[in-house]
Formats: C-alpha cells, sequence, structure tokens
C-alpha cells in the first residue's frame, strides 16, 4: 500500500475538488440513477456523502463524490445493508483520495504490488487466490481503476509474452478469469430500461475482453447495454440495428484504425437510424479523422466515456 503522507486527508480531499467540475444535484441522479430523495438520506442520514455548498445552500457533487455514489450503489448490489457502506467506505476512501494527488510513483508501486499478487495466483492458476485478490483490489479501488491501472495492463502484458513455456496458458487463464467475472458485475449492474445501447467490437482483432469492460464502464447509463458477438459482420450491423432499434450503436477497439475507417464509418451512419459511436483507444486515434461527421467518439477512460454517453444520447454533445 501506499506510504503515509504528512498531507492532512481533509486537505487532500479540499485540494481534489479545485481540480474538479462540481455538478448540481439533479445532474448527480440523472448520471447515476439515484434520485435526490436518496441522495439526501444517505448525506444526513448515514454521513456517506459530504457534497459542498453554495452560498445559498445548494449542494453541488464532484466526480470524486460521483464515484463514491457508485461505490455505494456497488455494495448495495452486492447486499451490503446502507447503514454498514460508511464502515467500509472509511477504510477504501483515504486510499482513494490520496491516490489522485499523491506522487506518481507512490501509485505506481501500489498498482505493482497488486499486480505481483494476481500475477502470483495465476502463475499457480489458481483461481480461488485470484478471486480473494481479485475481491480485494475492489474493496480498495473504484471499477475504472481496478481495470484501467491494476488488471488490464497485467493482462496486455501477459498477451504480449508468448517467448517461455506456459505464458500462453497463464494469459488464457486470466483472460477466462476476468471475462466470467465482468460478465457477472455486467449482470449485477443491467439497467432493465427499453432504451438499448448495442455494443459490439469494431472487427474480429478486437479482444472479447475489451468490449466486454467497455459495456461495463458505460452500463451505469440509464439504457441496457446489450453486446453483439465478437466475429459479428460488419456489413449486417444496419440490419442488427433495424430490428434492435437501438438509441446508439458503439464499435469498440483498442487497435490503430485503418487508413479507410472513417470512410467505412461515414458510410455506416447514413443507414442507421440511431447515433454511431467509436469507443477505446481507435477512438483517439480516429477523431480527427471523424471531425465534422456524424460519428461521436468517447474516448478510452472509463469515466470519460461514460459521461460522454451520457451527453450524447441526452442530445448535449455535437460529435
Amino acid at each position: 500500500m501506499p506510504a503515509h503522507t504528512d498531507i492532512a486527508p481533509d486537505a487532500l480531499h479540499a485540494r481534489s475538488l479545485e481540480q474538479e467540475e462540481l455538478f448540481p444535484i439533479r445532474e448527480v441522479a440523472r448520471l447515476t440513477g439515484i434520485n435526490p430523495v436518496t441522495l439526501r438520506a444517505w448525506e444526513r442520514r448515514y454521513g456517506l456523502i459530504q457534497p459542498t455548498r453554495t452560498e445559498s445552500g445548494h449542494r453541488l457533487y464532484s466526480m470524486s463524490d460521483i464515484e463514491k455514489v457508485r461505490s455505494i450503489l456497488g455494495w448495495i448490489e452486492r447486499g451490503v445493508a446502507v447503514s454498514k457502506v460508511g464502515k467500509i467506505l472509511a477504510r477504501t476512501e483515504p486510499l482513494q483520495v490520496l491516490a489522485k494527488i499523491i506522487p506518481d510513483e507512490l501509485v505506481q508501486a501500489d498498482y505493482i504490488q497488486w499486480q505481483q499478487q494476481v500475477q502470483a495466483a495465476v502463475s499457480a492458476f489458481d483461481e480461488v487466490k485470484l478471486e480473494q485478490v481479485y475481491g480485494q483490489i475492489f474493496s480498495s479501488y473504484p471499477l475504472t481503476v481496478v481495470f484501467q491501472d491494476i488488471l488490464i495492463p497485467l493482462w496486455k502484458q501477459l498477451l504480449r509474452r508468448h517467448e517461455a513455456f506456459g505464458q500462453t496458458s497463464e494469459w488464457l487463464f486470466l483472460d477466462g478469469f476476468l471475462r466470467s467475472r465482468v460478465l457477472q458485475r455486467l449482470l449485477l449492474v443491467r439497467v432493465l430500461q427499453p432504451r438499448r445501447v448495442i455494443v459490439c467490437a469494431l472487427d474480429e482483432q478486437v479482444r472479447e475482453l475489451d468490449v466486454l469492460i467497455t459495456a461495463l464502464y458505460l452500463s451505469h447509463v440509464d439504457s441496457a447495454m446489450q453486446l453483439l458477438s465478437i466475429g459479428q459482420p460488419f456489413d449486417e450491423l444496419t440490419l442488427v440495428c433495424e430490428r434492435v432499434k437501438p438509441q446508439a450503436l458503439i464499435l469498440v477497439s483498442n487497435h490503430a484504425p485503418a487508413a479507410d475507417l472513417a470512410r467505412r464509418l461515414n458510410r455506416l451512419v447514413l443507414s442507421l437510424d440511431c447515433q454511431l459511436l467509436l469507443a477505446g483507444d481507435a477512438s483517439d486515434l480516429a477523431q480527427e479523422s471523424l471531425a465534422g461527421s456524424s460519428v461521436g467518439c468517447l474516448g478510452n477512460e472509463g469515466a470519460v466515456m461514460r459521461q460522454r454517453l451520457k451527453q450524447f444520447l441526452a442530445g448535449n454533445l455535437d460529435t
């Protein structure tokens, strides 16, 4: 774990808030799906959230507060009583606040320590131990940090290493474990709404875990996520959308975009009655070539993707 710091936690929190945009309670309710009455109850009755106040007394929430709301919801969905969530957050919150502002080398050292524990369990093909470490990481960090900064970098590292005997088997073991756990979480947080968002790999080069995690990052949006299988023909996406009638089609890729990607996407969007969005590393790499088109780019970072999708669906963000 990161070493202690001489900066007081309240000061750390204040400095963190200065760097973040603040949201009114109605916007937090839209972003999280938790109504304002519940948000106020979590604050007054349990002290779970402490938003800042304007001079007139209106509540303002930072992105850190929003992530905490989602964390609270996650614990409740896992069967933890709301009255007990505060004790869990009290153990994990200082680490999450510190991770945003303490020196990067200390944060990275903590990530590496967790990765080493995951690697040890994977090398032993010990699913019980891996499940234990996986749970401990989730009790210490929010979802986006767990995957973006700890698990996926190790997953990619193992994927690139094929020289030594057994390394392919280790990657397959970790990949299978993560895919099953992400699917479990998707089922847990699935929002059964009439509106649907289709999430699909851009091409067959995309790994299934990339698509699953993208869907997980976006799953807090007030629409049901529907995943299409790897190998879905690009030319038949129009057919699928005609029958499903989604609000948006999201194509996922972490590979460098092909030279003709912008042309293919611009042609596809003309045949759709829904928004076409690109997510993953390819989104950032193709953003310039898609400027001025009807294709939206969500980026490759969990919280940013979720916020942009919400804005796209509400019609508040230009492509």
